[in-house]
């Protein structure tokens, strides 16, 4: 059995979060224990209630369970504020957990997932900790302060945001403009642009926890870092394409496509 850990919030429409990460480790099979940030009121139109959970609960939560599995690699995507992000950031550490930080910041429906103090931590404590890093453009923008418009500029704020520390940073190249998107990858040393054909739907709810998730779960199952974003990027790919046309707003992805049919 591979395990890993998802740090993240809990969508109750389950379109994304905790349960996209679920949904998508199961699927590659991987058992995936789950460590709740907060929980939010959400659908796929919109985010009406969020409540944190206290920073105690969220340190139990991850010493519970890995205590009782053997979890090298975990991802964290919701934090919401710098005490939440300080608590995971000092677990990794103290546990030596590889750690894919997928920087939640808003929501498909346009809620603020992370509050304005939080970012400084999440640069300072817990990217200085991370194993790897998944910005798309509009949060890599925020974090090396450097306004993307081309990838000649996401290798650039790649770079800025490696200064940080973490090992690996991907930039997510699907809010810029063009038939295809380019994701980059890079390690301090080496650096691999990767290109898909653009999916012209609404239905992406949730694909950057998808991708997050499904990098953490290949990395588990022992795949190294450029291989496993490849294989977690391919697999986005098909989630996406064949994502769900539900609810009144934006569809999510689905990471369950082997199983559950797009209506």
């Amino acid at each position: 059995m591979r395990f890993a850990v998802t740090i993240a919030g809990s969508d109750s429409g389950a379109g994304a979060g905790m349960q996209q990460d679920l949904k998508t480790c199961t699927a590659l099979g991987v058992y995936c224990a789950t460590v709740i940030t907060s929980v939010t009121a959400q659908n796929t139109f919109e985010v009406t209630a969020i409540h944190d959970i206290p920073p105690e609960i969220v340190e139990a939560q991850i010493e519970a369970v890995l205590a009782d599995f053997d979890i090298k690699y975990g991802k964290t995507g919701m934090l919401s504020n710098s005490e939440i992000v300080k608590s995971v950031a000092i677990k990794t550490r103290e546990h030596g957990l590889n750690l894919v930080v997928d920087p939640v910041m808003v929501s498909k429906s346009g809620a603020v997932l992370l509050r304005q103090e939080a970012i400084e931590s999440l640069k300072k404590d817990l990217l200085a900790v991370a194993f790897m890093t998944t910005p798309n453009v509009p949060e890599a923008e925020i974090l090396s302060g450097l306004k993307i418009s081309s990838v000649k500029d996401m290798i650039e704020a790649a770079k800025r945001i490696k200064d940080f520390g973490p090992q690996y940073v991907v930039i997510k190249g699907g809010h810029m403009a063009g038939e295809n998107v380019t994701d980059i990858v890079y390690d301090g040393k080496n650096l691999k642009k990767f290109t898909y054909p653009r999916i012209n739907t609404r239905n992406t709810h949730g694909g950057g926890d998808t991708l997050s998730a499904a990098i953490t779960a290949y990395l588990s199952k022992g795949y190294e870092p450029f291989k496993a974003y490849s294989l977690a990027r391919k697999f986005m790919q098909e989630a996406i394409r064949r994502g769900l046309n539900i609810g009144k707003g934006y569809g999510p992805a689905n990471p369950a496509y082997r199983y559950l049919k797009a209506p």
